[in-house]
């Protein structure tokens, strides 16, 4: 069995704990101590069992607060070369960091990971298949666009992760200035809800127990849309969708 939640997603702040067995993972930590002690607590976790987290990317909202907890906490960390390249002042000075390759798979206790890259504007950025050796939970987060290896590693999983930033429509007309839009609108941002459908669309969903939009941006996205585009994906009614929040993230989801 797999358990995940999440602390928290969007651009404020990011954390999903993955859970086999005695085996508890923190992918990524984007909050301050304080908040993710709290955060974690919520779910009924105590700080001091997780036994290792595992990083993204080097952007603030996803790598800010890893140096600060696993320094608390005495936790090893896992990332690629470029990401601890471009992160080093964060986790400068942690006593146990590993190095992992985008397409070598491994294992953390009792979870098997298969890394795999991904199109974003960070230096070498990941995304994860968990397993226990029986079930896949897949996550598809920070990435401007889908590519026929990352749905070949996503198709057949038993639960997704899927980021819906953004309507397109509601970027365009929206606060943020131009160069910010082209950014996160561009191959190298961020899915928007119709592109995340798509990738949906590429997948073999047969397996799929769970799936989970995730990251949305709070000013050019609704739970709403995201919902309808990813229903009707996979044709399923728009209830059956769960929604990662900023602030609430996501309560404890089993796949079994």
């Amino acid at each position: 069995m797999i358990r995940f939640a999440s602390l928290g997603s969007g651009s404020r702040g990011n954390a999903l704990i993955v859970e086999v067995s005695q085996t508890r993972i923190l992918l990524d930590c984007g909050f301050t101590l304080r908040e993710t002690i709290q955060r974690l607590a919520r779910l009924g976790i105590e700080s001091d069992s997780l036994n290792a987290i595992l990083v993204t990317h080097e952007h603030a909202d996803h790598v800010g607060g890893v140096g600060v907890l696993a320094r608390k906490f005495n936790l090893p960390v896992w990332v690629t070369h470029g990401t601890y390249s471009q992160a080093n002042k964060t986790l400068q000075g942690l006593s146990s960091v590993h190095l992992f390759e985008t397409h070598q798979r491994f294992s953390i206790g009792e979870i098997e990971i298969s890394p795999f890259p991904v199109p974003h504007d960070a230096r070498e950025p990941a995304q994860f298949v968990f397993s226990d050796g029986n079930f896949q939970l897949g996550v598809l987060t920070d990435t401007g666009c889908s590519t026929p290896h990352i749905e070949s590693m996503l198709s057949r999983c038993h639960a997704l992760f899927l980021e819906c930033n953004h309507d397109a429509e509601m970027l365009q007309n929206g606060p943020y200035p131009s160069s910010l839009k082209q950014r996160v609108g561009g191959r190298l941002g961020h899915l928007d809800n119709v592109a995340a459908a798509d990738v949906l669309c590429k997948l073999d969903t047969s397996l799929l127990q769970h799936i989970v939009a995730a990251h949305l941006s709070e000013k050019n996205n609704s739970p709403e849309l995201a919902r309808r585009a990813l229903g009707r994906a996979i044709n399923c009614s728009d209830e059956w969708i769960a929604v990662a929040d900023q602030e609430c993230g996501l309560a404890w989801r089993s796949v079994v």
